[in-house]
C-alpha cells in the first residue's frame, strides 16, 4: 500500500508528523490496545501452515526452505515470507539464515499430537472452513441469517452433504476432545437398556456407552452416508452385535423401542422451531416410558461468558443455531410435549437435560 492515509505499521511505533524521540507518540495506546483484536495475518497465517502441514515437515534441527517447499509444494519465497512472520511470534524458529526448526508451539500442531489441534486450523478441512464462513459475518448481522451459503453457496448441511471428504472432517472434528469417557461413567446409562444416539455421527460417543456398560445396546441414527461410517467404526470397536444403525433424518420418523434418544450436541445446531422438531419426533419414538436426552454446555453458573458468547455466535454463523440456557431448553422441551425432569451437570462439557412426557407424573 502507498497511500498517504495508510494506517502505521502495527509492528512498530506508530508516528506522527513532527513527532521525535522520547515523547509518547499520538495514538500508540490506541494502536497498542486494538492490534491484537485486529490482526488476521498471524490467524491466517497459522492455518496455512498446517494446511501445507509445515509443522509435520520441519525438523527440530531445521529444514531448508527449499526442501521444504518443495515438500510441501509451495513456492519459495512466498513460504519464507509466511515462516518468518510465524518465527516472529515463536511458531517456528530460523536457527539459520533460510533454514527453519521447530518450536514447542509447533509441535502442537503435528498431525500425531494427541490433542489434535490441527483440525481445526486446518483449511481444507471443517474446521479452517468453518473459520471462513465468518468472512461473511456483516450480512449475518445484517440480515440474521447464517452466512455459510453466502460463502459456500448451499446452506451448511447440504454442504457437508455434497461433500464427503468434508462430511468427514466434520465428524472427525466433533469427536476431538470429547470427554465421552467422563460422560460414559457420570450418568446411569445401564439403566436404561437399549439407547438411541439420534444425530450420533460416526459413533464414537455410542461406542464409549456400550464398550464401558456391557449390558447396554444401542441404535445410532443418522443421515445414510454417515451411517454408513458409523457401522463401519462401531463394527471396527467389535459392536456388531449390540448395535444397529439407521440412515434416515432425525426430522423423519424415529425407530421406537430405546429406554433413552440422546440428543448429543445436536440442538445447538438449529433454530427453536427446528429443534422443537427434533425434540417432537425423539417423544414420539420414547413413547410413555422413554425419556429424550439432551446433551449440551448450556448457559450455566460458572460457564465462562466469553466462550458461550463465541460459540452462540459461530452456531448462527454456520448453521442459524444457537446456545441456550437450561431455562430455554425447557421451553423447547414443553413445546415439544416433554417437560424437563433433572438437570446433571456430568462433565465440563456436558450438561445432561432429562427430558420426560409432559404428562408423566412428578
Amino acid at each position: 500500500m502507498t497511500s498517504n492515509d495508510e494506517a502505521p505499521a502495527t509492528t512498530g511505533t506508530p508516528l506522527t508528523a513532527g513527532t521525535t524521540g522520547g515523547a509518547v507518540p499520538d495514538g500508540f495506546d490506541a494502536w497498542r490496545t486494538m492490534t491484537p483484536l485486529m490482526d488476521l495475518v498471524t490467524p491466517m497465517a497459522l492455518r496455512v501452515a498446517v494446511t501445507l502441514r509445515l509443522p509435520d515437515l520441519v525438523d527440530e534441527d531445521g529444514s531448508d526452505i527449499g526442501d521444504l517447499a518443495a515438500r510441501a509444494g509451495a513456492d519459495p519465497d512466498a513460504l519464507g515470507r509466511l515462516l518468518r512472520h510465524l518465527v516472529g511470534r515463536d511458531v517456528f524458529a530460523e536457527p539459520r539464515p533460510g533454514t527453519f526448526a521447530a518450536t514447542g508451539t509447533s509441535t502442537l500442531l503435528r498431525r500425531d499430537h494427541p490433542s489434535a489441534v490441527w483440525r481445526w486450523l486446518d483449511l481444507d478441512g471443517f474446521g479452517g472452513r468453518m473459520d471462513l464462513a465468518f468472512t461473511g459475518l456483516a450480512d449475518t448481522v445484517r440480515t440474521g441469517l447464517p452466512a455459510w451459503p453466502a460463502v459456500f453457496g448451499a446452506p451448511f448441511w447440504d454442504h457437508l452433504d455434497a461433500n464427503p471428504e468434508l462430511s468427514a472432517s466434520f465428524d472427525a472434528t466433533m469427536a476431538v476432545d470429547s470427554g465421552y469417557a467422563e460422560l460414559a461413567e457420570g450418568y446411569d446409562w445401564p439403566s436404561l437398556g437399549r439407547v438411541a444416539d439420534v444425530g450420533g455421527g460416526t459413533g464414537v460417543l455410542l461406542a464409549e456407552l456400550l464398550l464401558r456398560h456391557e449390558g447396554l445396546r444401542g441404535v445410532l441414527i443418522d443421515l445414510p452416508d454417515t451411517a454408513s461410517r458409523a457401522r463401519r467404526y462401531l463394527d471396527g470397536r467389535g459392536l456388531a452385535d449390540r448395535c444397529e444403525t439407521a440412515g434416515r433424518s432425525f426430522f423423519d420418523e424415529l425407530p421406537g423401542g430405546a429406554g433413552a434418544y440422546v440428543l448429543n450436541r445436536v440442538l445447538h445446531d438449529w433454530a427453536d422451531a427446528e429443534a422443537i422438531a427434533v425434540l417432537r419426533r425423539c417423544a414420539e419414538a420414547a413413547g410413555p416410558r422413554g425419556r429424550v436426552l439432551i446433551l449440551e454446555s448450556p448457559l450455566v453458573s460458572g460457564t465462562d461468558p466469553a466462550m458461550f458468547a463465541e460459540m452462540n455466535l459461530r452456531m448462527l454463523v454456520l448453521s442459524g443455531g444457537r446456545e441456550r440456557t437450561v431455562d430455554d431448553y425447557r421451553a423447547l422441551a414443553e413445546a415439544a410435549g416433554l417437560r424437563v425432569a433433572a438437570v446433571r451437570d456430568v462433565t465440563a462439557r456436558h450438561t445432561v437435560v432429562e427430558c420426560v412426557p409432559a404428562a408423566a407424573g412428578t
